[in-house]
């Protein structure tokens, strides 16, 4: 990265407000499911399905709320989706059975689809001419914040006790207010123009919403870091266990590096096809190496989890630059929040889906599965380009329909 903190302004202030956000989110990714098991003492079987529910109920959240951001200004809908997700956060220490936890994970989990939707706009009238890039710096910042709040949620995990863990929520929560107060420093952006024709435009888009499935399928190889390798490293490995941190540092510190970096090449919407085939790829070769792994004494092990952890992360890298790039080059600037609200549609399908896919598939049934997954990475890396095309063919008709109409 030239620079680690953008020149005083805008960009700045998006970049502090993300910052503070994923402080929060730090602290829950670790330790907020222990909050509901250990803390409140419900069954993890109920938290399981709470979550569930409430990813699937936050899916169509985001266009609705993208649509409202593109027609009434976007830093108004996306502080009070912040605020809302504060206050649902807050609401977890009330919730002591299982009706108030899903009342309550609902609206947080939709609030966050919600607010990724809204922010787009911001980003896009913000980002200076290439907003894909500073949508990648966002990402590495992102990386930082979800460390430092990982580790002060260790504090809670240590300690165990009830306490521990609802100061851990009420950070959260804190942290989530925080990062809506920060937006009270950015220039507002006026509401796009009117634009005459049907309403839900970005759901009529053929092309983009091909993209957006073949991203989602895409989108699961961010479980297969947090989700798949640790249940293989611990269960089919003599590798040692404390190797589950020690990828997830590796691959946070090659993300926060390297971003920004690998996104700067991939400037057109033929560029990010390109990306996606080369991260397709990537995560062939990634989960070709780890089932090698099993039967092999603890260095060897270890030395094949890391190398296959890297060039995994190098997809990443890949396949977040082509999403950045397709989901705003495809999109038409007056419906920005709209389009980036379908496109997240696939990213939270992978949410939701992934885990139980990759369980099924690396862990249940072994190494083939973790060739078929690698097959279906390299895949959907293939079919991208053939889409991006089509996506670049259809848009300039499309553009000259919404200008007639």
């Amino acid at each position: 990265m030239p620079h680690l903190v953008p020149e005083a302004g805008p960009q700045r202030v998006l970049a502090a407000s993300n910052f503070v956000y994923t402080l929060g989110s730090g602290l829950y990714l670790t330790a907020g499911v222990l909050y509901f098991t250990e803390g409140v003492h419900l069954p993890a079987s109920q938290v399981g399905l709470g979550l569930g529910i409430a990813g699937i109920a936050s899916l169509a959240l985001g266009i609705a709320v993208g649509h409202l951001a593109d027609r009434h200004g976007a830093r108004g809908v996306y502080t009070i989706t912040l605020v809302v997700q504060a206050l649902a956060t807050a609401a977890f220490v009330l919730a002591d059975s299982f009706w108030p936890f899903l009342l309550a994970v609902c609206a947080a989990t939709g609030a966050k689809a919600a607010g990724l939707a809204a922010r787009s706009p911001l980003i896009r009238h913000y980002g200076g001419d290439r907003p894909q890039e500073f949508r990648a710096y966002l990402r590495a910042v992102t990386n930082v914040g979800v460390s430092f709040g990982a580790l002060l949620a260790g504090w809670a995990v240590q300690a165990d006790t009830f306490m521990a863990y609802r100061l851990l929520v009420a950070g959260n929560a804190l942290a989530f207010a925080a990062s809506a107060a920060i937006l009270i420093c950015l220039p507002p952006v006026a509401p796009g123009p009117a634009v005459h024709g049907p309403r839900w435009i970005a759901l009529r888009d053929r092309p983009y919403l091909l993209l957006t499935a073949l991203d989602g399928i895409m989108a699961v190889q961010f479980k297969v870091l947090t989700v798949a390798i640790p249940l293989w490293l611990v269960g089919f490995t003599a590798a040692p266990r404390w190797l589950v941190s020690g990828t997830m540092l590796i691959s946070t510190v090659m993300v926060v590096a390297l971003q920004v970096r690998a996104s700067r090449g991939v400037d057109s919407p033929a560029a990010g096809g390109g990306a996606y085939r080369r991260a397709g790829g990537a995560f062939l070769v990634s989960c070709s190496l780890i089932p090698l792994s099993a039967g092999l004494p603890a260095w060897g092990a270890a030395t094949f989890l890391v190398i296959a952890v890297v060039i995994h992360t190098i997809g990443e890298l890949w396949h977040s630059a082509a999403g950045f790039e397709v989901s705003f080059a495809l999109a038409p600037e007056h419906a920005t929040g709209q389009y980036l609200g379908v496109f997240g549609l696939g990213a939270g399908l992978a949410e939701g889906l992934g885990p139980a896919l990759l369980i099924a598939l690396c862990v249940t049934w072994g190494r083939p599965g973790w060739y078929v997954v690698g097959g279906l990475f390299a895949l959907t890396g293939l079919a991208a380009p053939f889409a991006v095309r089509w996506a670049q063919r259809e848009r300039r008709p499309a553009e000259l329909r919404t200008a007639a109409g």
